[in-house]
């Protein structure tokens, strides 16, 4: 039997999770559940390994024509430094979050029955949408990455997290129907959806078509003004679906946003850079600014994620390489660091059984101590500290602003970067203080958090902090496919 080449790999990634979410349904065990994500978690990753050293030794994308059909009759798959750097983040979350859900899930009560074919077709979906080039089949693929999350969030049950799933549900639904009418809108003028074949023009139709496809992802990306729904859905779900959810599903739709405004729409982009930028801006200061309000831990993560998801709406006003670089970078060391943290609450949230800021005071020591360093690394990166990966990414962010001479961008950048720095203090200056007992060191206290949850959280922790030491090699994997707008090329 002949090995996969590489762009194979592009529909075994898709296929695989998708094959082993059915197999989760057919066999619902807790134990098949758990061997069916460890076999597509290897599965999938050696299909990386693959791609990546295709694209490193090639230097340029890699398609599939899937079923040998070509563009525009048939959907097309593509991988190029943007693709698979979502591809081995969501291998890298969904792996640890995994090992902390098997864990986690048997302590409160969640039903592996449900949870396992839930989240493989959540892995499935996401591995979808970051290889698609075709409008239509990203509706496809997003749509069922929401259908798998909503219910994520719900199953631990209890009325709030209903009404968060609800809610999440709503907005996530009216989002595919505005993103659908904009593709209807192209297909009416052009009669083909493949993203790379497209050639749009400002005309007035494909404008309106433009606004409903970005409204329609703003929507599901809780980007503001539409983000009202994300706090309750994170801060109600589990801690295991929330760490993929702020890592991975809000992050699928804004990598749509950049795809087709760089692919699809540059002949538009003159017009809406601003705009994206300034909405960017508005999330960056008013999440920073909400999460510092915040009295529940798990709730001011959750803002942070509505302010640090505008660090990637400024690659459009600053279209430039370094910006790219930036902005990819951010995206995979947010993801890391963000899930790391939520992972560090949720085990914090099971020892003590709550996320109230101020009944955590003082509780750095004894069964949390691997926590609270993981949930520390998390914030170094999430503040944009070095030696982090957060800190590279800030850091190529404010240079691409200066050297653009955009002095208003790059004074967003260092205010955004001080209130981070002020809601993630505000929390740690908490959990470290020593002004009253630790209430669990009280004696005859016997909680524990399980070896599984405290190290899940910390691995991510730690690859977040050391993304910058290997920081050559990955930004010039990211460049590979960067967009002609960001590199200065006019393209073929």
């Amino acid at each position: 039997m002949s090995v996969p080449g590489p762009s194979q790999w592009l529909v075994l990634i898709v296929f695989v999770p998708l094959l082993a979410a059915v197999a989760a349904v057919l066999w619902p065990g807790r134990g098949a559940g758990r061997w069916l994500t460890v076999l597509t978690g290897l599965l999938t990753g050696g299909g990386l390994l693959s791609l990546s050293a295709r694209l490193l030794d090639a230097g340029e994308p890699v398609t599939h024509a899937l079923g040998g059909w070509p563009t525009p009759l048939g959907i097309a798959l593509y991988a190029d430094g943007l693709s698979l750097a979502m591809l081995w983040l969501t291998w890298v979350v969904m792996s640890a979050a995994s090992w902390h859900a098997d864990a986690y899930n048997p302590a409160h009560g969640i039903d592996e029955a449900l949870f396992r074919p839930l989240w493989l077709a959540c892995w499935c979906a996401l591995n979808a949408v970051f290889v698609s080039g075709d409008l239509f089949n990203v509706y496809v693929v997003l749509e069922i990455s929401t259908l798998a999350a909503v219910p994520l969030v719900a199953i631990a049950g209890g009325r709030a997290a209903l009404t968060a799933a609800l809610r999440y549900l709503l907005f996530a639904l009216l989002g595919a129907l505005v993103y659908l009418l904009g593709v209807a809108l192209v297909y009416g003028r052009h009669g083909r959806l493949d993203m790379h074949g497209l050639e749009i023009t400002p005309e007035p139709a494909m404008l309106l078509a433009a606004g409903l496809v970005t409204a329609g992802l703003m929507a599901k990306a809780a980007l503001v003004p539409m983000h009202v729904w994300l706090p309750p859905a994170h801060s109600r779900a589990p801690a295991p679906v929330s760490a993929i959810l702020s890592a991975l599903v809000v992050k699928a739709a804004v990598y749509l946003l950049l795809r087709l405004w760089t692919w699809t729409w540059p002949e538009l982009i003159n017009g809406a850079a601003w705009v994206l930028g300034g909405l960017g801006a508005v999330a960056m200061i008013h999440g920073s600014v909400l999460a510092l309000l915040q009295v529940r831990l798990k709730r001011v993560v959750a803002y942070s994620t509505v302010a640090q998801l505008g660090y990637l709406l400024l690659v459009f006003p600053l279209a430039s390489l370094l910006a790219w670089q930036g902005v990819v970078m951010h995206a995979v060391s947010h993801g890391l660091a963000k899930a790391g943290f939520f992972l560090a609450a949720g085990n914090i949230m099971h020892l003590l059984g709550h996320d109230r800021l101020q009944g955590m005071r003082g509780i750095s020591g004894g069964p949390l101590a691997l926590t609270m360093f993981a949930l520390a690394l998390s914030a170094v990166s999430l503040m944009g500290l070095p030696p982090s990966g957060g800190f590279l990414a800030k850091w190529l962010l404010l240079q691409a602003a200066l050297e653009a001479g955009a002095w208003g961008w790059a004074a967003l950048l260092l205010i955004a970067g001080l209130l981070a720095a002020a809601y993630l203090f505000r929390v740690l200056a908490i959990l470290l203080a020593r002004d009253t007992p630790d209430p669990l060191a009280a004696p005859g206290s016997d909680r524990h958090v399980p070896t599984a949850m405290a190290w899940s959280a910390l691995t991510l922790a730690l690859g977040s902090a050391v993304l910058a030491f290997a920081g050559e090699p990955l930004l010039r994997l990211f460049s590979i496919g960067s967009p002609d707008i960001m590199t200065g090329s006019t393209g073929p």
